[in-house]
Order: structure tokens, then C-alpha cells, then sequence
């Protein structure tokens, strides 16, 4: 219990940093004309498509959870789901880090079995990362339609990207299809520790988990179907969010032009660095150059980018302490 005290003040003393970093970062006396240009229906739409796009992740992972065990309270899947966020904002990869924390607070405050929890949590991350790709190759393949974009430069992403969806969909589809053959790979990975009290326990986890993956993916393929559209919806979120900034700095573009800013953003987040600081940057830079729009508007968007990322961050600190205090 000590050891996760001091964790949990070690991520909100990083939060709390990263929070200052970024603030500190900002042009303020853009930000402050920024946040006196836009009307009060400008922040509701912009803050409700971020809530959007927060509440269909949270309902994608509690459907998930609910094809094998009883559901579990959306606010406090919500809260859960949020602080992760949080800890996979401030650790290096590409959005991930926090699962960890996840199933624990899954496990423990929401008393899901441990080998639901890992599922369903697992679901969750692969349907995200398989749509990211997926969007990824379709956003790269109209680009390589479209006169404007340089065909080399782009056919290099587009391998890189279908190489990294192929390995994901082989890897999935191994352990949809044949979970007994993956657990039978793990069993002879740590066959040399397999007397040990622990690992015993891990292994009777591993076989209910086995049992609740033939299960969801037999019987329950209309509710994974669900899931999937959900995670569609999400995307099409992002997509309006981004279309919602430019149009806040003034950017009207055409559908390649924007294509090639979404998918510069979208490709500077599989970088391992926290929260994509320094490739965002970057990857927009270069975006606007490309095309050729002034350079002060990429910092106008860049600004109101992180300034969502801040409060974002302030959220999941909210998160954070109500988990530790309700725990």
C-alpha cells in the first residue's frame, strides 16, 4: 500500500510538471486572444467533442467488459479510464503505459476478475490500435490519390504502416483464434520458473482467460461488432476536432490538404516520446510548410492543441486523487 502511495505522488508531481512545461511553452498573449476571440458556443462544441470522444472510448471498454462479466459503473470506468490517461500521457510510447494501473483499479475497487479485467482491457487497446492503423493506411492510400502529395515520401509511410497493422492482425488473430497455442508460447517462455508459487496462480488466470476468449469470440460477435463502430465514431470525432481548430485560426482547406495535416498529426503520436511533445510540433511545422500557410497560424493551432492537452492532463489528476481516496 506504501509503495502505491509513493506512485501515485510520483505521477501527480510528473503530471504536475508536464502541466507547468506545457503551459510554460504556450504564447500566452495568444492563448489570452484566443480565449476572448472564441464565443461560448465555440468552447461548447469544442469541449463537447473532446467529452464525445472521452465517453465513446468509456463505452467502448465497458461494452467490452460486459460480453464476460457484470458491468461496471460507466462514471467509474470513466475516472479509471481517465487517470491511465494521464500515465500513459507522461510515460515514453505511443499513448500506452497505464494498463497496468488499469486492471488494478479494475480488480480491486470494481472487484472484476482479474483475467476479465486483462481481456477486456486488452480488446479495448487492440480494436484502438487496429482502427488507428487502419485509418492510417486508408488516410496515407487517398493521399497517394491525390496530385499534391509527394508519392515517395508517402509509399514509405504506407509500408511502414501496413508492416505494423499486418504484424497486429496476425498477432490478434493468433490469439483470438488459437488462444491455447499463444498460452502454450508464454508457458515455455518461463518453463524454468514454473514451480514458483506466483506463476502457478498467473497460470490459472491464463486458462480462465483462455476459456472467456473462446467465449466472446464465439458466442458474442454482434456486441464486438458494437464495439467496433464505436470505435469508428471515435475517429470521426478526432477528425471533426481537428477540421473545428482550423477553422478556429482561419484554415479552410481542401480534402487532400487536410489529409495530409490528420495524418502528420497522427503519425507524430507512434513516436516514444510523452504525450508526442516535440514530433506534434514538429510533424505540424512541417505539415504548414508544405502547404505553404503562414507560420503563425500553426502556433495559434499548435497553442490551442496543448492548451486541450493541459486540460486534459488537469483532469486525469482530478481522476487520480478520487481513485486514491476512494481506494
Amino acid at each position: 500500500m506504501n509503495g502505491l502511495k509513493v506512485v501515485s505522488v510520483l505521477l501527480r508531481l510528473i503530471a504536475l510538471l508536464l502541466v507547468g512545461w506545457i503551459l510554460s511553452q504556450l504564447p500566452v498573449e495568444l492563448i489570452v486572444k484566443f480565449i476572448g476571440s472564441l464565443s461560448f458556443w465555440q468552447w461548447f462544441v469544442w469541449l463537447g467533442i473532446n467529452l464525445l470522444i472521452m465517453i465513446l472510448a468509456t463505452q467502448r471498454w465497458q461494452l467490452l467488459i460486459t460480453l464476460m462479466s457484470s458491468p461496471v459503473r460507466f462514471f467509474a470506468l470513466l475516472m479509471i479510464r481517465q487517470a491511465g490517461q494521464l500515465i500513459s500521457f507522461i510515460t515514453p510510447g505511443p499513448q500506452f503505459g497505464g494498463e497496468p494501473l488499469q486492471i488494478y483499479w479494475l480488480w480491486k475497487r470494481e472487484q472484476l476478475p482479474l483475467d476479465c479485467s486483462v481481456l477486456a482491457l486488452g480488446l479495448d487497446r487492440f480494436y484502438e490500435l487496429w482502427i488507428n492503423f487502419s485509418m492510417l493506411v486508408l488516410g496515407v492510400l487517398l493521399l497517394l490519390a491525390s496530385p499534391m502529395a509527394e508519392v515517395g515520401n508517402w509509399q514509405e509511410v504506407l509500408l511502414i504502416v501496413i508492416t505494423l497493422l499486418s504484424i497486429l492482425s496476425v498477432l490478434g488473430g493468433l490469439i483470438l483464434r488459437q488462444p491455447e497455442r499463444a498460452f502454450r508460447w508464454v508457458t515455455r517462455l518461463v518453463q524454468r520458473w514454473q514451480h514458483h508459487p506466483s506463476l502457478k496462480q498467473i497460470e490459472t488466470q491464463c486458462q480462465q482467460l483462455t476459456g472467456n476468449i473462446n467465449t466472446v469470440f464465439v458466442e458474442r460477435k454482434a456486441l464486438l461488432l458494437q464495439a467496433l463502430l464505436l470505435s469508428l465514431c471515435g475517429w470521426l470525432a478526432l477528425i471533426g476536432e481537428l477540421w473545428l481548430l482550423l477553422g478556429f485560426v482561419n484554415i479552410n482547406l481542401d480534402f487532400s490538404a487536410f489529409l495530409i495535416i490528420l495524418m502528420s498529426i497522427r503519425l507524430a503520436f507512434l513516436l516514444p516520446l510523452p504525450g508526442g511533445i516535440g514530433t506534434l510540433e514538429a510533424a505540424l511545422f512541417w505539415a504548414f510548410h508544405y502547404l505553404q500557410l503562414p507560420t503563425e497560424t500553426v502556433v495559434s493551432l499548435i497553442a490551442l492543441m496543448r492548451l486541450r492537452d493541459a486540460l486534459v492532463l488537469l483532469l486525469g489528476l482530478w481522476c487520480l486523487q478520487c481513485l486514491r481516496k476512494l481506494h
